[in-house]
């Protein structure tokens, strides 16, 4: 039997969540653990500028040919203007270029197998904590794990234990960074942080690359993109992956972009030509679909504007989901013990709750939330936040 010694590995505990929410038949139930925006009925919805934008590809599309090992230009070419602006310096210098990817989790991916081949040796470094998935993929690809302190035990940035880890990191290493919102605490460097961890980067020749899978979601999106800015600007090399699964709604259309940064557009040449052989050993040519929804949306001033509003909007409800839920506790003496919900940016919140705590939220009233106390604060219903936070009070007070 070729199969008899294979094992069961365990299930993702995310997506085990996902099934045991699904199976809880209490009526009102939380679902605050998977990663997804919710809207006030519950549900993701699709954004408006994506329905407009599917219906003229529709109308238009004239074939579903292969789109080639970079995707779609035009998605490269407006997707890297968003990050890294209109007018970079970089994109008129033919210094930087994007190459899509199933999602920001395929551009992680091929970032990763580009370290393991094209820069075989260095490391990488990881927030301590960060988004489970870059542990595995980054590991799977054959690269170094280390780790630099981010928030600790008690539920704080600690932005001094990061920058003395780094400066201990060797030369050359690889530095990953969260560019907004991080995942899965919630909280954001200040732009002085930012302009300190850019001088560790610098003086240790460090590689940044930069996740940013959740522009417009902190504070606009502009303003969440500045740190990325900032570090192209000065620095000559930067990797940034770039997601639209949650700005654009469109996580199973998988549209994402790893977007290089490098000295020259002759160096820039050599890096993609890696890139396309990598990607052509692990999907051949990317998904065309969703790419081409964010292409026709970026590329037409009215149904950009239009996007930039529905963003807007997912952005004020989860800040006032977070306020909302803060003023809620008021009333059990707990505001102040959770008022860091307010600080955090984006849709995760390391709420300070423990392992136990979380558990007893889902057996005594079915509140889903990763073991971590990492919520999701876009899935909280706006019209029961008293019911949340009485059942957070319960465990808190027991």
């Amino acid at each position: 039997m070729h199969f008899a010694a294979i094992g069961r590995v365990p299930g993702d505990p995310i997506l085990g969540l996902i099934d045991a929410y699904n199976q809880d038949r209490n009526p009102n139930k939380f679902d605050l653990g998977v990663g997804v925006y919710k809207d006030a009925n519950g549900l993701t919805p699709i954004l408006q500028s994506v329905k407009q934008a599917e219906q003229r590809l529709v109308d238009q599309q004239l074939t579903k040919s292969y789109i080639g090992g970079h995707g779609d230009s035009r998605f490269g070419e407006l997707i890297s203007e968003l990050v890294l602006g209109a007018d970079s310096p970089l994109l008129k210098a033919k210094r930087a270029g994007a190459s899509q990817t199933p999602g920001g989790t395929g551009a992680l991916r091929l970032a990763a197998d580009f370290i393991a081949h094209c820069l075989p040796g260095r490391g990488i470094w990881l927030s301590d904590p960060t988004w489970p998935i870059h542990e595995t993929i980054f590991a799977s690809a054959g690269v170094k794990i280390s780790h630099y302190p981010y928030v600790g035990s008690d539920n704080t940035l600690n932005v001094e234990a990061m920058l003395q880890t780094l400066e201990q990191a060797p030369i050359g290493d690889v530095v990953l960074l969260h560019a907004c919102c991080h995942n899965p605490t919630g909280f954001d460097l200040s732009q002085d942080d930012w302009l300190k961890v850019l001088e560790v980067v610098r003086r240790r020749e460090l590689l940044p690359l930069i996740d940013f899978a959740y522009q417009g979601f902190g504070d606009g999106l502009e303003e969440d993109a500045w740190s990325t800015r900032l570090f192209t600007a000065q620095l000559p090399e930067v990797l940034i992956t770039s997601s639209c699964s949650k700005n654009f709604g469109l996580y199973r259309e998988r549209v994402g972009a790893l977007i290089v940064c490098a000295g020259d557009a002759e160096k820039l040449t050599d890096v993609r030509s890696q890139l396309a052989n990598l990607a052509r050993n692990l999907w051949s040519n990317p998904p065309d679909h969703g790419a081409a929804v964010v292409a026709t949306i970026l590329g037409d001033a009215q149904l950009k504007a239009q996007w930039a509003d529905e963003v807007h909007a997912m952005r004020n409800r989860i800040a006032q989901l977070r306020s909302g839920l803060v003023e809620a506790l008021a009333p059990f003496g707990l505001a102040e013990h959770f008022a860091h919900i307010n600080l955090q940016r984006g849709m995760f919140s390391y709420t300070g709750l423990n392992a136990e705590q979380v558990q007893v939220l889902r057996e005594k009233h079915s509140v889903y939330m990763v073991g971590s106390g990492r919520a999701n604060i876009a899935g909280v219903d706006g019209t029961r936040l008293d019911a949340l936070a009485k059942a957070i009070a319960q465990v808190c007070t027991r």
